[in-house]
This record gives structure tokens, sequence and C-alpha cells, in this order.
């Protein structure tokens, strides 16, 4: 039973009630002051908070109005993060700390920091924690405030749990349900049957309609990278540092190979015009998402055109892709459910675009609600497909290695 008890950290977000919470009945202390309150004050007349040093020359005048001279972050009346935990206006409050977790693999590196697995000590519970080293850029500050906050109010079978955050020198750390599988681009190489595909998307669009229902957000970034999974075949969202209202634009992100975004974002985009970033958009990259699943590879193949403004053009002003009636190998394909489900996804005009809604009624996912389907059996089958595959691709290059060195 005490076994059993230590799989859930004792902070775990569904067990905080936001009436009597608050930094100090999660054992926090009053949490830190923030400096609103009064910026005259002067530390040598023992008066606090301490007046801030002059924002000329210090390289964190930027974050003058969020970090305090304790140490903390303030962000804009939403959280103070500290070296203890973090705490949110809304009275829910997360103690963790450093001190508490032991280091074990790195799992992944991106734009905004890298991601590790710990060990939370106290409760025995395995996490992903990432870090974020704060530069002096607003954009990133928004995008950790943005991703602290609907973290810790995404309480959702399909979303990662949020465990925790806090703030250490120049670093920001959270920390997340550690999802054991990997994402699922990493997986789909295995083969993904039909009745698993079912069952995958109709996680993703559950959490999507969660988070644009009862939180009012727009993930922006729905793609096989950002879905993650589990050995017990579940499947969850991550990474919302991107959704809300980051704008983003062609020049300043490097779309690379793989664009999911809507043919309406890259027409308004290319011509400088600030269109308004909807729903519909994102039901756009799930379709596409749900093809790339489905068939192993990105449905826009980067090889197939001359550069990426052909491959744009391509999505702009193509058919869209969709899923074969018959197999490459001449098997039957995909069903008419599913064919269908995944055109609702890729209409051209995003007002005919079907919504979630239209999504999980149709019998493509309500034929999953009634069927049963070995998840944890295809993690496993995948999880030994991947295995196989880095060993070979280990083997190859080792073989290449060889073979230059024999050649000189």
């Amino acid at each position: 039973m005490g076994a059993a008890r230590r799989n859930k950290p004792g902070f775990k977000l569904s067990d905080i009630t936001s009436g009597s919470a608050g930094p100090s009945g999660a054992g926090l202390g009053a949490g830190a002051p923030s400096l609103n309150q009064d910026d005259s004050a002067d530390p040598r007349r023992g008066e606090w908070p301490p007046r801030r040093p002059s924002a000329m020359g210090t390289p964190f005048s930027n974050f003058s109005k969020i970090v305090d001279p304790s140490g903390a972050l303030n962000f804009s009346g939403k959280a103070v993060l500290h070296a203890s935990g973090v705490d949110f206006s809304n009275g829910s409050s997360f103690a963790i700390n450093m001190n508490q977790l032991q280091l074990e693999d790195e799992l992944g590196r991106g734009a905004y920091g890298t991601v590790k697995k710990v060990l939370h000590k106290p409760t025995n519970v395995a996490m992903a924690m990432k870090e974020i080293r704060l530069e002096l850029d607003e954009t990133k500050l928004n995008a950790i405030i943005m991703e602290l906050d609907i973290l810790h109010r995404a309480s959702h079978p399909s979303i990662v749990e949020f465990y925790g955050a806090f703030f250490i020198e120049s670093c920001v750390y959270y920390c997340m349900e550690y999802m054991d599988a990997g994402s699922l681009d990493k997986l789909y190489g295995a083969g993904v049957p039909e009745h698993v595909l079912a069952r995958i998307v109709g996680s993703m669009v559950r959490g999507l309609k969660f988070l644009k229902d009862e939180l009012q957000i727009i993930h922006r970034d729905v793609k096989p990278t950002n879905v993650l999974v589990n050995r017990k075949g579940e499947i969850k969202l991550c990474d919302f540092g991107v959704s809300g209202q980051l704008e983003k634009s062609l020049a300043k992100t490097n779309i690379g190979c793989q664009s999911y975004m809507a043919p309406e974002r890259i027409k308004g985009e290319s011509q400088n015009s600030l269109t308004t970033y909807t729903v519909s958009s994102d039901v756009w990259s799930l379709g596409l998402a749900t093809l790339e699943i489905a068939l192993g590879r990105y449905p826009y193949p980067p090889e197939t055109y001359s550069n990426v403004f052909a491959q744009l053009t391509a999505i702009v002003h193509g058919d869209p892709p969709e899923l074969p009636e018959v197999g490459e190998d001449g098997k039957p394909g995909y069903s008419s459910e599913a064919r269908q489900w995944v055109a609702g996804c890729l209409v051209k005009r995003p007002e005919e675009r079907w919504s979630y809604k239209e999504l999980l009624d149709h019998s493509f996912l309500v034929n999953d609600a009634h069927r049963d389907v070995d998840m944890r059996g295809w993690v496993a089958h995948a999880l030994a497909w991947r295995e196989s595959d880095l060993a070979q691709q280990r083997e190859a290059a080792a073989s290449a290695e060889t073979n230059g060195h024999a050649s000189h």
C-alpha cells in the first residue's frame, strides 16, 4: 500500500484547493515580496523592499520589474517563482526545489533550454525537468509565464501533469510528468494501425478542446514532437511555450523542412498581414500531424520540392494531402471514416474546417470509444522497433567510419 502511494507526488495539481492554499498554507512562508509595493524604500534605513540599483548598465535591467532582491521572479501579478517553488496569484502553490531532485538522463534540448529526467526523492517519482536560461528577451519571458500559467491550470487526462517550478540565479526550472515512452515522432515509424491512430488523435482532440473551452488557449504548435506517450499507453499534449499571443513571422521563424502552419497563416504572414490566429489553424496542424503519424513521414516531404518556398506554395495552393485508400504494399489502406475525418481537418478554407466538437462526434472517434485498444502493447512494440532502429543506425555509422579509415 505504501509503495503504491509513492507513485504520485504529494503536490499534484488536482490535490490542491485554491481556497485555503497560498504560500503560507503550502509551507512556503509568505512568498517573495513584490517590489511594486514601494519603490522608494531604502535598505540603509531598514526599509523593505530595498530600492533597486539604477537600471543603467546592469545586465538584468530589462528584468527590473520582475526580479526582486530576494532572487524571486514576479510575473505581472500572476506568479511568484523562487528557489523553493512557485506561488500563483489564484492561491495555488507548488513547493519543490533542486535539493529534492536527483538528476538522471537528458531527454532533449530545444530553442528554450534542456529537458532532463529527474527523480523527486521525497516521493520517489520520476519527473521531466525543463531548464530555461533567462536572457534579455521579452519573448522568452512571455513564453515561460504563459506555459507555467497554462500548466498549473490545465488538469486534464490529455495534458501533461505539472508538479512545480522554481528559480535559481538565471535559470527557471519546472517539473512535469515524465512520459517514459517519449514523443510520438520517435515511435510512429513502427507503424500505426487505424485503431491505434484513432485512440491517439482522440486524446489530442480532447486535450486541445479542453485548452480552448476551459482556458481560452490555442496551442499553436500541434505536431508529433509535442505529443508524449507513456508505457501505459496514455497520450498527452505538452509544450505550450508558443501558445497564446506570441506572434511569430516567417522572417523570424526557422521553418526548416516541416511547417504545420495552416494555409491562411502562411498566406497572411508572407504578405506581412497580421491575420487572426483562430482555433481552425490548430485543426489544420492536427490534420497534418494525424497524417504524419499514420504515414510515418511528414505529408509534404521536403525532398520533393526544390526549396522551402515551393513547399509552402504547395501547402497554400495545392490539394491537401490525404490518407491512402490503398497501402503502398497494395493492401487496403484506411477506412472511409478515417479518410473523411482527416479531410475535415485539412479543408483549405478555415471557416469550413471542422470544429473539435464535429471531430469528436464523427464516427471515426465515436467508434473508438467502444473499442478495446491494446495501447500498452502498441507502445511496447514501438519502443522495441525504436531500439532496433537505433542499433542499426549505430551499426551503419560505425561501418561508414571503418570504411572511411580504410580508404585513407
